[in-house]
């Protein structure tokens, strides 16, 4: 992976499993199950992503089965009776632009409740998809890789940091040595912290 920050286009899937707003309500329960996923984006034309179909969609059908709740939403009672992909899914879709910042993907995923995201190009064209366990990987980074990004981006930016240390072990980041600018210790943390991969930020430094 380059250095911080990542991107999606970094961690997207790039063959995606999708289908059409004509496609039949079993068609995309099978898909769903043969590709394990949670999600399927609805495409129209040459691949512009117009809705995603969730389990969560899917699985109205059988929750309002044998009951004619008053209290169900229209739009619950709609997808109930759904039998193409086209009237099952949720429109406008939520998705995200390849160059979108994992931080910026996280916060989207976690306001609206989804657990992946198409990834569409300007036009709206389907480019990917992301999903969380996507945005984890930069915590599979090497102790050794995020040592050696946190040296040439952060450390060597600052003069008087020659003397500090970087020691990484399971993704947890300890600053050691000395500092003589007290006054940059948190600066350095913030810098440290933005590292993607670091789990914590641990500070054992001495003045001079």
């Amino acid at each position: 992976m380059p250095d911080s920050p990542h991107t999606v286009s970094d961690v997207m899937t790039h063959t995606v499993i999708a289908v059409g707003r004509d496609a039949p309500f079993k068609e995309v329960v099978e898909l769903i199950d043969q590709w394990k996923v949670s999600a399927l984006p609805v495409l129209e034309g040459e691949g512009r992503v117009i809705g995603v179909v969730s389990e969560a969609d899917l699985l109205l059908k059988e929750e309002f089965r044998n009951t004619d709740d008053e209290t169900a939403g229209r739009d619950e009672r709609a997808k109930a009776a759904a039998v193409t992909a086209g009237e099952l899914m949720s429109t406008p879709a939520v998705t995200v632009h390849a160059d979108a910042l994992l931080a910026e993907a996280a916060r989207i995923m976690a306001r609206r409740h989804v657990k992946r995201l198409p990834v569409v190009d300007a036009v709206g064209m389907l480019q990917g998809i992301v999903s969380r366990s996507d945005l984890l990987k930069v915590f599979l980074r090497s102790d050794e890789e995020i040592a050696g990004e946190i040296l040439r981006t952060v450390l060597a930016q600052v003069p008087t940091a020659t003397e500090v240390t970087v020691t990484v072990a399971e993704g947890v980041v300890t600053l050691g040595g000395s500092l003589r600018e007290k006054n940059l210790v948190p600066v350095l943390a913030r810098a440290v912290r933005a590292v993607e991969g670091v789990v914590d930020v641990r500070l054992d430094l001495a003045r001079p």
